[in-house]
C-alpha cells in the first residue's frame, strides 16, 4: 500500500514511502497524513516478541479533536498489552498516536478505537487501552477499553 501523499518531515516530503517500509532509523519522525495510514504502519513497524509477559507504554502527549466545540482535548495514553508473538514498535506507535491530533472525536471512542487498531496490528493476548483525557470545563475522562484473545 502506498501512503496517499507519503509523509512530511517539518515540510519535507519523503516520497514513495510503503506501509512495507520502516520509519527513518534518525532524524524527525514522518507526519501521517491519516489514522488509517498510521494503522497501517502500527502493523508494519511491529517487531517478533521477545520472552516477556506484559508490556506498558504511556504517551504522555495525545491530542485530539471535541467533536462538539471543534477545540483540542489533551491527555494521554496507556497501553498495556500480553504479548503473543508480536510487539509494538515505540516510534510507529507515536506516529499512530500523532495522527489523531486533527481528529475529531469522543474520548471514549478513542480507547475503543486505539484498542481495535492495536489488536488488528500485534494480536496480543490481552490488552487494556486507557485514555486519559484532561480536566476541561472542570471535567476529566478516563475511558478503558480491554480486549482478549479469543483462545
Amino acid at each position: 500500500m502506498r501512503w496517499a501523499r507519503g509523509f512530511e518531515c517539518r515540510g519535507q516530503e519523503i516520497a514513495g514511502l510503503t506501509a512495507s517500509e520502516h520509519l527513518p532509523r534518525s532524524g524527525p519522525l514522518p507526519e501521517p497524513t491519516s489514522s488509517a495510514e498510521a494503522r497501517e504502519l502500527l502493523a508494519a513497524e511491529a517487531f517478533p516478541a521477545p520472552d516477556v509477559q506484559r508490556v506498558v507504554m504511556t504517551a504522555t502527549e495525545f491530542t485530539s479533536i471535541c467533536p462538539r466545540s471543534g477545540q483540542p482535548d489533551f491527555g494521554s495514553v496507556v497501553i498495556e498489552y500480553t504479548p503473543r508473538e508480536k510487539c509494538l514498535e515505540s516510534k510507529a506507535l507515536k506516529v499512530y498516536l500523532w495522527s489523531y491530533r486533527d481528529e475529531p472525536a469522543f474520548c471514549e471512542a478513542l480507547a475503543a478505537r486505539i484498542a481495535d487498531d492495536v489488536v488488528r496490528a500485534i494480536e496480543p493476548a490481552s490488552l487494556r487501552v486507557e485514555v486519559h483525557q484532561n480536566l476541561r470545563g472542570g471535567i476529566g475522562i478516563v475511558a478503558a477499553a480491554e480486549r482478549t484473545a479469543d483462545s
